[in-house]
């Protein structure tokens, strides 16, 4: 149920808890077309995706007008429940797989999402810059680092510099070492209690 994001986040405005809520159904329609999100994970659809894309919210406040690119984003995770929590800022969510952007367009038209951007190609072909990249795990974090880096603005005026912010779970040790002395890790179980949260984490890599 979506009261779990109510009460890790309790100043959402009704606008967003309208939003939040709808996307359940949307979500579950869809899959009964396209196969976007297992139906185990459908069972547990606010906490396996909202919940989780919203951890980067903890860590995180988006000003308006900074610019988001959600690689990978699958059936729309996390940009769409970022976008939903941060009305201000600009979301494109990239993947290469024609299905799920249909997916993302119809989501983001039904919740009037005026702040998300969909675009259907690979990231090593994307021009554009933006202040940060976020993804959930597409790929080992030394490969997203090579295929994003080039194309994240320095600097930023967030309280994070502009950057990297990755989910992903389990031990992640050999995968960072080579950016051990540069990436932060938080454990996202120290903001949320479910269970399915205690491998995961959040990696941020400035630029």
């Amino acid at each position: 149920m979506s009261q779990v994001i109510f009460r890790y986040f309790p100043t959402l405005s009704e606008h967003q808890k309208n939003k939040l809520t709808l996307l359940r159904e949307i979500y579950r329609e869809w899959n009964s077309k396209i196969n976007v999100i297992s139906r185990k994970d459908m069972d547990n659809f606010y906490v396996h995706h909202v919940l989780h894309s919203l951890a980067i919210a903890k860590i995180i406040e988006f000003l308006p007008f900074t610019k988001v690119l959600d690689v990978g984003t699958g059936g729309g995770f996390p940009g769409i429940p970022l976008a939903i929590m941060f009305p201000g800022s600009e979301f494109t969510l990239l993947d290469s797989v024609g299905k799920k952007i249909k997916v993302v367009n119809s989501v983001k038209d039904e919740l009037g999402l005026n702040n998300v951007i969909t675009r259907r190609t690979r990231v090593e072909d994307e021009r554009n810059k933006y202040d940060f990249v976020v993804s959930r795990a597409v790929s080992r974090f030394s490969s997203f680092v090579k295929m994003t880096s080039g194309i994240i603005e320095k600097g930023g005026s967030n309280n994070l510099k502009n950057g990297i912010i990755y989910l992903k779970g389990g031990d992640l040790k050999e995968e960072l070492i080579l950016f051990r002395k540069k990436t932060v890790i938080w454990e996202i179980g120290n903001f949320f209690k479910e269970s399915y949260f205690e491998t995961k984490k959040i990696i941020y890599l400035p630029v």
